[in-house]
């Protein structure tokens, strides 16, 4: 399957994007989170993607991070959740702001993306519990929004939800969000 694509970027239509890759052009569907950090058109770009065979359709879709992707995959998985549908999620959404709301439970932040309706919105706040989100268990409310900080930024820079709060857990409880950060890069990149 294609998993990455590395080209020029020849056109533009939200939520499509063609992508010239060594002469053959490929239509890559991105999610608005990603459509909005692509470079100008004649740019070079990388875009991870996941490629869906149909039986009427071979469909790419595309994405700036590898989060991105992850995220993508976790939602396709969920009964009732095509690529379309995951594709609306994660333009509405971003990762750290879908891990937030499957963390706090929260149904109606997920029905504000259009076309996630309550009960597809309560499936899958059920189907990803403890998959996306963070098990962050601190004591008081300034160190937990400092984590929560730490931890976006984490995942921001590319690392996954399961290394940003192991090294979570080995961060002093009352440290500063800079100061935090700067420990936990230290932390993951040995």
């Amino acid at each position: 399957m294609i998993g990455r694509l590395s080209g020029v970027l020849l056109e533009k239509n939200p939520p499509q994007v063609l992508l010239d890759v060594q002469g053959v052009a490929y239509e890559v569907d991105v999610p608005m989170s990603t459509f909005y950090n692509l470079p100008g058109l004649g740019e070079r770009v990388v875009l991870l993607t996941h490629m869906v065979v149909r039986e009427d359709a071979h469909l790419l879709f595309g994405f700036l991070s590898a989060e991105e992707r992850r995220t993508f995959r976790q939602l396709i998985k969920i009964s009732g959740v095509g690529p379309r549908m995951a594709l609306a999620i994660l333009s509405g959404l971003s990762v750290a702001e879908l891990t937030q709301a499957i963390g706090q439970q929260d149904v109606n932040r997920l029905t504000k993306v259009p076309g996630i309706g309550k009960k597809t919105a309560e499936r899958l706040l059920l189907e990803l519990k403890g998959k996306m989100a963070p098990d962050l268990s601190l004591p008081s409310s300034a160190a937990h929004d400092n984590q929560a900080d730490i931890l976006q930024a984490l995942i921001a820079l590319g690392y996954s939800d399961k290394e940003a709060t192991q090294v979570l857990k080995s961060l002093p409880a009352d440290v500063g969000v800079s100061d935090g950060i700067k420990l936990a890069l230290k932390t993951l990149s040995r």
